[in-house]
C-alpha cells in the first residue's frame, strides 16, 4: 500500500541533492537510524546521477510504502535514455562505463533490501529500490 510519494524530475546535479532530501525526509518519518538514512541517500546520489550522465533526464518517485504491516522506503527511478547495453556487465562488482570510483549498479543494490532492474535499449531504463524498516 502507499502511504506517501513525492516525484522529483532528475535533471542536473541540483535534482541530485533535491532527490537526496526528499529520501532523507520521507525516512525519517519512516524512524530509520542516521546510519540507514545515509544508505539510502546514497542509493538515491548513485542513481539519480546515473540518470544525469547517461540518460540526461529522468524522474524518481521516492515513496512510503508498507506490503504486509512492514513499512518502508520504495524508489523508484524512470529514464527515458539509451538504454543499458549489457545489464549482466553493468551489474558486476568493478563494472564502470565512465572509469570513476562510484557504487555503481551493484553497490547500490547491496544498500537496499529490494532491488530491481529493466532496461532496453534505446527506451531507457527503470530501477525500483526498497529499504525495509527493520520493525514488523
Amino acid at each position: 500500500m502507499l502511504l506517501e510519494e513525492v516525484q522529483v524530475p532528475i535533471n542536473n546535479e541540483i535534482d541530485v541533492v533535491a532527490a537526496r532530501q526528499q529520501g532523507r525526509q520521507l525516512g525519517l518519518k519512516l524512524g530509520f537510524s542516521g546510519s540507514e538514512l545515509t544508505l539510502i541517500a546514497t542509493a538515491i546520489s548513485e542513481i539519480a546521477r546515473n540518470i544525469v550522465s547517461y540518460a540526461g533526464r529522468g524522474v524518481m518517485t521516492i515513496s512510503i510504502v508498507d506490503v504486509m504491516n512492514r513499512p518502508g522506503i520504495q524508489i523508484i527511478a524512470q529514464d527515458e535514455g539509451p538504454g543499458i547495453q549489457d545489464l549482466s556487465l553493468a551489474l558486476q562488482d568493478g563494472y564502470s562505463t565512465s572509469k570513476s570510483l562510484g557504487l555503481g549498479l551493484p553497490g547500490t543494490r547491496r544498500l537496499m533490501d529490494e532491488f530491481e532492474i529493466e532496461s532496453e535499449e534505446g527506451k531507457g531504463t527503470t530501477i525500483r529500490m526498497i529499504k525495509w524498516t527493520r520493525r514488523k
